[in-house]
């Protein structure tokens, strides 16, 4: 059930939300409380508006057309991959809250408030990418449709022309910011559900669940589609705090870290769609499985249904896309907060959407997509290990005036640690980083020297994820132990797991530069 923007103001109190056409003007400095007006339930539906999209449905016929698994094994690894991925990424929704700001700012409490710009540039190149995904799966797909339909044929010109169209609708939303992203997603969700339930009737004379699949090994294929799934709850994880800092910090920890987790179960949806119109059209595999999927789809689309499968493109690109290119804008003014919000989003719309074009006439784009994301998933899960450790160790303890120092042009205050930069949270997300690239082994796309190391039943398995969250725990559990951390940052209850240092950080002080965090 929608809730609307009345009940909302009503639950949290006598401040009514703005309107949704009004221009966002907030940027990653903290939300005050009384504009704190959203609950779990409108992150639940952000959340999963930004999964339940056509990105989401490709990632899910991987199982099959790039694993060669049945559709039944197939079925088991996306659940696993979900719950997994899940689990990982609700402590995550914990940060907005409690500093109001978003998730790159807040790692500043454990990377130092200079070393965060790992987390804004995760979190940069993350968003741009799954905003690629959405505009070259939904205007593959839009094209194709109107190919058949009306036999426009598919060119690279009116191919520029979706691209296009589409990357400047997502913008104009984004423009506007949360409230106006909010309301498209109330429509987008419930719209882009009833179509993938539609299209079991559409699909489901084709449709066989004894589909066998082609795999010769089960335990690669298992594990690697089982990774695959995990990449689409794991790249929330950068950026769940730019939608839940506007919850207050008084919300239920559980309520927010259950809604985190049934957005990523609700993509159930979306993935079975994906796992089983690939079984339809799987005897057309190839190593690029995306581009024969976008085209494959197409083809075994009853006419009827031709109309509402370009409407579920159009509807889940733009959630991705909005999504993905709000939080791109917004740390992106994390990392040069001399623009703010409104600025940072044009201009990386901009150059994110020309990359898309350029792409389209150079060839490659696909492989080079899934291959990106792969690794920024990678690169992403051990700084959302350190996170949540760090959060349990300080018992979800922090000083947020003291996280806005770089964006004031400051220095000191209780996370500047080594000028900057707390080589502890750092310490473990290097070496983890690193070693997990060299694990990775996406077949036909991207190997890593280290890929079959472990041999044995494990030949041919990515174990990248494995590894990363194993490492970055052990490794930042170490560093911490060893070399403690002053006492001010744990609070008054003081530390959980750790001891802590005595000693106190110097008080933030102005440098020559001026205050680096503006408003529109």
């Amino acid at each position: 059930m929608a809730v609307s923007d009345d009940s909302i103001a009503g639950h949290w109190g006598e401040n009514k939300p703005p309107r949704a056409t009004e221009v966002e003007q907030y940027g990653i400095e903290p939300i005050p409380p009384a504009d704190r007006t959203a609950t779990p339930f409108d992150l639940f539906r952000v959340a999963f508006g930004g999964a339940n999209t056509f990105a989401t449905v490709v990632l899910g016929t991987f199982p099959i057309l790039l694993f060669g698994l049945s559709f039944w094994e197939g079925l088991l690894a996306v659940l696993l991959g979900i719950v997994v991925g899940g689990i990982i990424l609700a402590p995550m929704a914990l940060f907005g809250p409690a500093n109001g700001t978003n998730n790159a700012v807040s790692s500043g409490a454990h990377f130092g408030v200079v070393g965060r710009i790992v987390g804004s540039f995760l979190s940069l190149l993350t968003a741009v990418t799954f905003f690629a995904i959405s505009i070259f799966t939904s205007g593959d797909i839009l094209v194709g449709a109107l190919d058949r339909l009306f036999g426009t044929g598919q060119s690279k010109a009116l191919l520029t022309v979706a691209y296009a169209l589409f990357a400047v609708v997502i913008l104009v939303v984004c423009l506007y910011g949360f409230r106006f992203m909010l309301s498209v997603n109330k429509v987008a969700v419930v719209t882009a559900t009833l179509l993938y339930v539609v299209g079991a009737v559409a699909y489901g004379p084709d449709f066989d669940a004894g589909f066998e699949g082609s795999r010769e090994d089960f335990l690669p294929a298992f594990i690697g589609s089982t990774l695959i799934v995990m990449s689409n709850p794991l790249s929330f994880g950068a950026f769940l705090g730019d939608w839940s800092r506007y919850i207050p910090a008084t919300t239920s920890k559980v309520q927010l870290m259950l809604a985190a987790f049934f957005s990523q179960l609700a993509t159930f949806i979306p993935f079975v769609f994906g796992l089983a119109t690939a079984s339809i059209i799987a005897s057309n595999a190839s190593e690029d499985g995306q581009a024969l999927y976008s085209v494959g789809l197409v083809e075994v689309t009853p006419e009827w249904f031709l109309v509402p499968v370009a409407g579920i493109a159009l509807i889940g690109g733009l959630s991705t896309g909005t999504t993905s290119l709000y939080v791109t804008g917004l740390d992106f003014s994390s990392v040069f907060p001399f623009l703010n919000r409104f600025q940072s989003t044009l201009l990386v719309g901009t150059i994110a959407t020309t990359i898309v074009l350029v792409a389209l006439y150079t060839g490659g784009i696909i492989t080079a997509i899934i291959t990106f994301a792969t690794l920024i998933i990678v690169c992403t899960t051990p700084w959302v290990v350190i996170m949540t450790i760090g959060y349990i160790a300080r018992r979800g303890f922090y000083r947020s005036d003291d996280l806005q120092v770089f964006n004031r042009g400051q220095k000191g205050g209780s996370y500047w640690f080594s000028g900057g930069y707390n080589w502890r949270g750092l310490g473990a997300w290097i070496p983890a980083a690193v070693l997990g690239v060299l694990f990775v082994n996406i077949p036909g796309q991207f190997e890593g020297p280290l890929r079959n190391t472990f041999g044995g039943k494990l030949e041919g398995v990515d174990v990248s994820l494995a590894v990363v969250i194993i490492l970055a725990a052990v490794f930042y559990l170490l560093l911490e132990l060893v070399f403690p951390e002053p006492r001010e940052v744990y609070g008054p209850d003081g530390a959980r797991m750790f001891r802590a240092a005595e000693g106190k950080p110097p008080p933030p002080i102005e440098t020559t530069s001026k205050a680096r965090v503006k408003t529109p």
